[in-house]
């Protein structure tokens, strides 16, 4: 308990009480007031202890009014709803109804002290007043001197290289040392854990290294020893079913957690201007009880304050505390998909006040300068800029799977020679930029440290949890210095194709020709030449809508290229005869493009900065020669990938694709026999999704 309760402290924010009352305090004070009220006024009448007692009825009431916050963010994150607002809010007041009952216990523990019993009353007050003492410094110490200590091993220590040993060491014992001060005077040894890791820094590698090893031994070691001590002192042959009242007791227990949570908190819900019925739902929701609640109970038990019957009688309430959590998030599931039957991620859609999240994937250090010129012309205005999320594309190999070290239960470090100075060259090049050129970039990194069957799940993973709005994958083969593409890596590939079919957002696949030898951009003289290709489909109104952050950079010369049939052609009008497909959708798009593309003209072409071209063609071929003719001119060229409702000018390209991953103009454009200094960027809109989910989609129900 000792170690949970550390873990728990480590999680929580103690200064948050201190400030105004937010939204989430407000649902926590809610939900635990009425409960609190309820069982001091009706639980002494009801016999529930062998000798009544100030202590039991204030231990009974923060037990029943608290929530367990580690139970409650599993609950929440494994039914897939934690990142709706109801989700959020559950999560956030059920993190502070946990703190708040956690130091009213630790508090109510100096004046009631359950180990030590000493019938003298001013011997009583000596006792108080010295664990208090003795609490309070302890405090004060871990809240001054544990940042300055932490941040001394943390420098030390930076992240990616193994931490020292000296160093782990001492933090330990400090640690150790910190949670044991009030002990020695007589205070409960497992709140002044948790005192003490709610003032230690919660950030920093030698927390997270904490956190991580005692979260990944409490399911392998604690939760079941935990569990078998708790059934060996509850005996059930003690527990009296026969009797009415012991019923009567055990759904008084019930209607007091549950009536306590759900009237506090749909009063609240007035108060805030929510909807009854998920102000109720909140309620439910926030009686979710955890081990320690279950630990208080077994404690009467053991120190003869209550008897077997009343204690097994809570733990059924803690354990049934559960069970309306899963009910109650299928129909905020049921109502969600009703109220969000879409999801659109994709630029086309992007709110221009929001900035673009992008997931910038790399292969290794020949990718560094393509990708630093792809984040030149993509940032945009510096208000509200880009957030680049740099990730390492790593091959999970039984060599680099030797040297990875386990920091917890989810966090492991690779100690490779080979992968650490490759990802140390990658973020010194691209650090650099930033710091110098790159106003209005904010970069993380990231690594996808996968084999290449698990990849592009990871990936997908990544792009989902990060909220992205664009992933950009390097194309699988690699520039020879003479232009010419190699044979790539499959593995890389199987990777992109994988990718594009599961990604939960906007997919390109970069093709270097020659991209990362441009030298730097210009941001005063109009000197990088890109295209964007425009036939029309959902896939080339994406890429319009990025060619639209290009058009931007005042270094980028952007040329429209819009791809018309040419109606007065017979082929053509024969061709459209055979090719006949469903009329509305047809319409609907052609819609959507012209709306498109008008709204793209008046922005960016009629101001003068972005040249417009169209090209009138009647066929296949027609189209695969113009897309030659355009060799050797640009730079980048950005078209999309498919997508296209009107396939006449394309019809027929198809069948001689040498990458069907790129879509036939990509694949003509980035061919083994065209240009060797025109790279190409192919764009893939995000589909819609029919209805939500539930995996960690984002949407509003409150």
């Amino acid at each position: 308990m000792i170690c949970y309760m550390f873990v728990l402290g480590m999680e929580m924010d103690p200064y948050v009480i201190f400030k105004a009352p937010s939204r989430n305090a407000m649902v926590a004070y809610a939900g635990m007031v009425p409960t609190i009220i309820l069982v001091c006024s009706i639980t002494p009448l009801l016999h529930y202890y062998q000798h009544p007692t100030i202590g039991f009825t204030l231990s009974l009431s923060t037990t029943l009014s608290g929530s367990s916050s580690h139970i409650l963010t599993r609950l929440i994150t494994s039914l897939k709803i934690g990142k709706s607002d109801i989700g959020k809010l559950v999560i956030a007041a059920g993190m502070h109804s946990d703190m708040i009952s956690m130091l009213l216990v630790s508090i109510g523990y100096l004046c009631f002290p359950t180990a030590i019993t000493i019938s003298d009353f001013a011997a009583n007050i000596r006792m108080t007043l010295t664990m208090a003492a003795a609490l309070l410094l302890q405090i004060i110490f871990t809240a001054t001197v544990s940042p300055i200590f932490m941040n001394w091993v943390n420098n030390e220590n930076p992240e990616g290289k193994p931490m020292k040993g000296s160093h782990l060491v001492l933090s330990v014992a400090f640690m150790a040392f910190v949670c044991s001060v009030a002990p020695i005077y007589g205070y409960s040894p497992i709140l002044s854990a948790f005192l003490a890791g709610v003032f230690l820094p919660s950030e920093g590698r030698v927390s997270k290294w904490a956190v991580g090893k005692i979260n990944y031994l409490l399911p392998t070691i604690f939760y079941p020893v935990f569990f078998f001590w708790m059934g060996f002192h509850a005996d059930f042959s003690k527990f009296e079913a026969s009797h009415w009242g012991t019923w009567g007791r055990f759904l008084v227990l019930v209607f007091i957690t549950v009536f306590g949570k759900v009237i506090g908190t749909v009063i609240c819900g007035v108060m805030l201007g929510f909807h009854q019925r998920e102000s109720a739902e909140l309620g439910l929701l926030l009686t979710a009880k955890g081990h320690f609640h279950v630990f208080l109970a077994v404690v009467g038990l053991l120190l003869n304050i209550t008897t077997t019957t009343t204690s097994i009688s809570i733990i059924i309430v803690i354990f049934l505390s559960v069970l309306p959590t899963p009910l109650v998030v299928s129909q905020i599931i049921k109502r969600a998909r009703k109220r969000a039957p879409t999801q659109r991620v994709a630029l086309e859609w992007l709110d221009p006040s929001n900035e673009l999240r992008i997931l910038l994937c790399i292969q290794g250090v020949h990718n560094v300068l393509s990708t630093i010129n792809f984040m030149e012309i993509s940032q945009g205005a510096s208000d509200p800029g880009i957030l680049v999320y740099l990730t390492d594309m790593v091959e999970l190999t039984d060599q680099i799977a030797s040297t990875l070290v386990q920091e917890g239960m989810d966090t492991v470090t690779v100690m490779d020679k080979d992968v650490t100075e490759m990802r140390d060259q990658i973020s010194t090049a691209v650090q650099a930029y930033v710091e110098e050129n790159g106003n209005g970039i904010t970069l993380r990194r990231m690594l996808a440290l996968s084999t290449f069957n698990g990849m592009a799940k990871d990936i997908c993973n990544l792009a989902e949890d990060l909220m992205i709005s664009l992933v950009i994958l390097p194309f699988h083969k690699n520039r020879h210095a003479n232009g010419t593409l190699d044979g790539g890596n499959p593995g890389f590939r199987y990777v992109n194709r994988k990718v594009l079919r599961n990604a939960p957002c906007s997919v390109g696949i970069l093709v270097d020709r020659g991209y990362g030898l441009v030298e730097k951009i210009s941001k005063s003289v109009s000197s990088f030449q890109v295209a964007v290709i425009f036939f029309g489909g959902k896939d080339d109104r994406e890429a319009l809508a990025y060619a639209g952050r290009v058009a931007r950079h005042p270094g980028v010369k952007l040329t429209v290229i819009r791809f018309l049939l040419d109606s007065d052609s017979v082929t053509a009008s024969r061709r459209a005869g055979n090719c006949r497909i469903n009329a509305a959708v047809q319409e609907q798009e052609m819609k959507l493009d012209d709306e498109s593309f008008a709204q793209f003209y008046e922005r960016h072409i009629a101001g003068g900065h972005v040249s417009y071209s169209e090209k009138h063609v009647a066929n296949s071929a027609e189209t695969y020669a113009t897309l030659r003719s355009l060799e050797g001119q640009y730079g980048l060229i950005i078209v999309g990938r498919g997508g296209r409702v009107n396939s006449i000018l394309t019809i027929g390209m198809n069948d001689w694709q040498q990458c069907p991953e790129l879509g036939p103009v990509g694949d003509v454009l980035s061919g083994s026999d065209s240009s060797h200094t025109t790279s190409v960027l192919i764009i893939q809109q995000h589909s819609l999704k029919g209805e939500l989910d539930g995996v960690d989609d984002e949407f509003s129900i409150m």
